[in-house]
C-alpha cells in the first residue's frame, strides 16, 4: 500500500522527506522491521520507541511515525504527530484496509465474566451456524487455529492485523474481550463495533487507574464514544447488565440499550431457575418470546453470564434456536469454575477470580449446595492493585471453612509481603490460625493458615479435603505459569490438583 493511503487522516504536525513509495508492513517493535517498512516510535508504558528508531532504520524502516524531536537521516521520511499510540491505530486500520467493517465486532468488557461471555458467545454463533473468531484472555483463535494471548485485548496493530486474518478465513462474528487497559490506551478506537456488552464492574486495576471513577470511565468508552462513531448504523447495540450498580449508571448516562439481569423489567430475564453442582436449567424471558437453557456452568454468577450472552446474541441478530443450542454445547471454560475433579472425590474447582468480587461470587455460589465444608486456596498477584488484598482476605475468611493464604504471582514484591497485606483483612473475621499440619483431621472451627509455596498449598488442600468437601483454588485459572521475580515458571493449578486427586484415590491421602 502507498505511504499515502497509510497515514491518510492522520494529524501531521510536520512531514520531512517523501510522501510517496510502497509500505511493506507497519510496525511499532524495531525488530519486525524490514525493507521499506513504516516504524511508529511509541512512548509505551515500559519503553520508548523512539529510542528503537536508529534500529528500525538499520533493518529497513523507510518511514518513521513520532512525536518527540528526530532528525531523519537522507531517504528516510519523517512524519510527526502529536500522538504517536493514536497514530499506530489509524495506521494500522489504514494498512490492513479497514477488516472490522467486514464483520460484526461484538466487544465485551467489565471486571468480572468477559472470558465465559466470549465463550458462550462462540458457541452460540457456531451453533447458528456462522463462523466465529475470539480474542480474550486465555487465547486467540479463528478458522479452527489457537494462539497464545499476550494481552486480553491486542495492541491496535495486531488488532487490525488479525482481523484481517479472520475475514481471510472467513470469520462472520468476532468476539472480543475489550479490557480497562485498551479502552484507554486507544487499542480499539479504529475498530467499528456492533455490539457492546457490559457485564459488572468491581475494585481491580486501581494500580493502574487509580480511582474506581476512572476506572469506569475507561468502561464507558466503550458505549459513549466507540460504539456511537462506529459506521454500523442501526446494527449498533448496547448490552448493560441492569442489575449492576454501575450498569445502572451507564445506562442512564448512555441513554439505554439492551439490559439482562434477574430483576423484573430487564429486556432478557430468567426464571424458574434451577442450580446445582451438575448445571443450570432456566427459563429465560426475550423480547420476542422465551428460550429454555441448559448449561454444565455452574453458580449464580454462570446465569449472569448467560443471560449476558443471550442478550449479546440477540443484539447480533442470532437466531434463537441457536442460543438454546449453543448454551447447551458449551461445557466450560479452562480456568473458569474448572471441575478438575471426578465423582468420589471432594469437589475441586479451579477459578480465575482474582478481585474481591469475583471471590466473593466464587465461594458464594459453590457455599450453596448443602452442608459442604469450603476449603478456598488464593494468593494475590504482585505490582497490581494493593488495595483489594485485605479485602479478600477479608471475603474468604468470611465465607469460607478453610483458608489457605499463597502467593500467586508474586513478580517483584515479596511473596511474605503480599500475604501479610492479605491476612490483615483475614484478622478481621477474628478466625483462628493454625499451621499446615493442623489441617488434618479437619478442624471443626473456622481457619486459616500461611502456605507460601503455590504447589504445597494446592497439595495440602486436595490432601486434607474431606470427601464431601468443596475445594476452591482461586486466582490463575488457566494460567499455566508463575512469575516471581522477573522469572517466568512453569506451573498449573489444575495439574497439580489432579495429582493430588489421584494421590489420594491410591490411598496416600
Amino acid at each position: 500500500m502507498d505511504i499515502s493511503e497509510v497515514v491518510k487522516d492522520l494529524h501531521l504536525i510536520s512531514a520531512t522527506g517523501a510522501l510517496s513509495g510502497e509500505v511493506s508492513s507497519v510496525c511499532y517493535h524495531s525488530g519486525d522491521c524490514e525493507e521499506n517498512s513504516l516504524f511508529v516510535a511509541v512512548s509505551g508504558l515500559n519503553a520508548d520507541g523512539h529510542g528503537f528508531i536508529g534500529d528500525a532504520i538499520r533493518r529497513g524502516a523507510r518511514w518513521i511515525i513520532h512525536e518527540k524531536p528526530f532528525s531523519p537521516p537522507e531517504n528516510i521520511t519523517a512524519l510527526k504527530v502529536p500522538d504517536s499510540r493514536r497514530a499506530l491505530g489509524i495506521a494500522g486500520r489504514n494498512f490492513y484496509d479497514n477488516p472490522s467493517s467486514e464483520l460484526c465486532l461484538i466487544g465485551v468488557t467489565g471486571t468480572n465474566g468477559k472470558t465465559t461471555v466470549t465463550y458462550l458467545l462462540e458457541s452460540i454463533i457456531a451453533a447458528a451456524g456462522s463462523s466465529p473468531g475470539v480474542l480474550g484472555t486465555v487465547n486467540y483463535r479463528y478458522g479452527g487455529k489457537t494462539f497464545p494471548a499476550p494481552n486480553t485485548t491486542p495492541e491496535s496493530l495486531e488488532f487490525q492485523k488479525i482481523l484481517r486474518r479472520m475475514v481471510g478465513e472467513g470469520v462472520t462474528h468476532c468476539i472480543s474481550e475489550v479490557s480497562s487497559h485498551a479502552l484507554d490506551l486507544g487499542r480499539v478506537d479504529d475498530c467499528d463495533f456492533d455490539v457492546a456488552i457490559f457485564t459488572n464492574l468491581s475494585q481491580d486495576h486501581l494500580d493502574y487507574h487509580l480511582t474506581m471513577e476512572r476506572y469506569y470511565e475507561a468502561k464507558r468508552r466503550l458505549f459513549r464514544e466507540l460504539l456511537p462513531k462506529s459506521p454500523k448504523g442501526n446494527r449498533r447495540r448496547m448490552v448493560i447488565n441492569g442489575d449492576d450498580p454501575w450498569g445502572r449508571r451507564l445506562l442512564k448516562e448512555t441513554g439505554g440499550g439492551l439490559t439482562f439481569g434477574l430483576g423484573a423489567g430487564h429486556d432478557v430475564r430468567a426464571d424458574d431457575i434451577k442450580i446445582s453442582l451438575e448445571g443450570i436449567e432456566a427459563r429465560v424471558l426475550v423480547p420476542d418470546g422465551i428460550l429454555h437453557i441448559a448449561s454444565s456452568l455452574i453458580g449464580r454468577f454462570n446465569l449472569y453470564n448467560i443471560l449476558a450472552a443471550i442478550a449479546g446474541a440477540i443484539a447480533a441478530g442470532i437466531d434463537p434456536s441457536g442460543i438454546e443450542e449453543g448454551i447447551r454445547r458449551m461445557k466450560g471454560v479452562p480456568g473458569r469454575m474448572e471441575k478438575v475433579s471426578k465423582p468420589g472425590e471432594p469437589h475441586v474447582f479451579v477459578d480465575y477470580a482474582h478481585t474481591d468480587d469475583a471471590l466473593k461470587k466464587a465461594i458464594e455460589n459453590l457455599s450453596g449446595f448443602g452442608g459442604n465444608r469450603i476449603v478456598t486456596v488464593f494468593g494475590c498477584g504482585g505490582d497490581r492493585d494493593r488495595g483489594k488484598r485485605p479485602i479478600m482476605g477479608s471475603v474468604a475468611a468470611s465465607l469460607s471453612n478453610t483458608v489457605i493464604v499463597t502467593s500467586d504471582n508474586p513478580r517483584s514484591e515479596d511473596p511474605l509481603a503480599i500475604i501479610g497485606q492479605i491476612e490483615e483483612g483475614i484478622r478481621r473475621e477474628k478466625i483462628r490460625e493454625v499451621a499446615p499440619a493442623e489441617l488434618f483431621p479437619p478442624p471443626q472451627d473456622k481457619v486459616y493458615c500461611i502456605i507460601p509455596d503455590r504447589k504445597t498449598a494446592v497439595e495440602t488442600a486436595v490432601m486434607t479435603a474431606r470427601p464431601a468437601d468443596i475445594v476452591l483454588i482461586a486466582g490463575k485459572g488457566h494460567e499455566d505459569y508463575q512469575i516471581v521475580g522477573k522469572e517466568r515458571f512453569f506451573f498449573d493449578d489444575r495439574i497439580v490438583a489432579r495429582e493430588s486427586l489421584a494421590r489420594r484415590s491410591g490411598g496416600l491421602a
